[in-house]
């Protein structure tokens, strides 16, 4: 995601200098070229973790995600940015039951701060218990990620660690 972020400022970047400084067909070619490039990496990013921020999302990198139909997909780009994953699960609530608002939420999500979220917000990431809610918050503060792998890993797998971190952040 911080790829994604970087490459969409630098290529906003390009574009905006490029058109300041009168730049030539083919430097637009090339912006437009940087332009894709960066969206191919949300993409490429999106496949990797399987999971898409919701605060950026278009209506395009929701399409096709399972149980999101157009209006649902504008609805959610509607209500952007979102403070926090319950005012995104606010959204899917309107026009979902609470079985395909949890099917949505394993792909579609608000990354939740670690030392910051309420017990509401942790109790929506997916595959949640009531064990790893408490333990999500007894090591709070975490200084870092490194910290949240070592603590949560004392309870779960290698694997579902790297699960959990595509929906939380510091």
């Amino acid at each position: 995601m911080r790829k994604f972020i970087f490459a969409t400022v630098l290529a906003s970047s390009a574009l905006g200098l490029a058109a300041c400084s009168g730049a030539s067909d083919d430097a637009a070619a090339t912006d437009e070229s940087a332009t894709a490039e960066a969206e191919t990496e949300t993409v490429e990013a999106t496949a990797a973790t399987g999971v898409i921020d919701a605060r950026t999302a278009t209506a395009e990198n929701l399409a096709g995600v399972e149980g999101i139909s157009d209006e649902l997909a504008a609805a959610i780009v509607a209500g952007q940015p979102y403070s926090d994953v319950t005012a995104f699960n606010a959204v899917l609530m309107e026009a979902l039951s609470e079985e395909q608002a949890a099917a949505v939420r394993e792909r579609v999500f608000v990354p939740v701060n670690l030392n910051e979220a309420t017990e509401e917000q942790i109790r929506l990431i997916p595959g949640m218990t009531e064990k790893m809610v408490h333990e999500f918050e007894e090591y709070r503060p975490y200084e870092d990620m490194a910290e949240f792998n070592r603590e949560i890993g004392k309870y779960v797998d290698e694997a579902e660690v790297a699960r959990f971190r595509n929906y939380v952040t510091l």
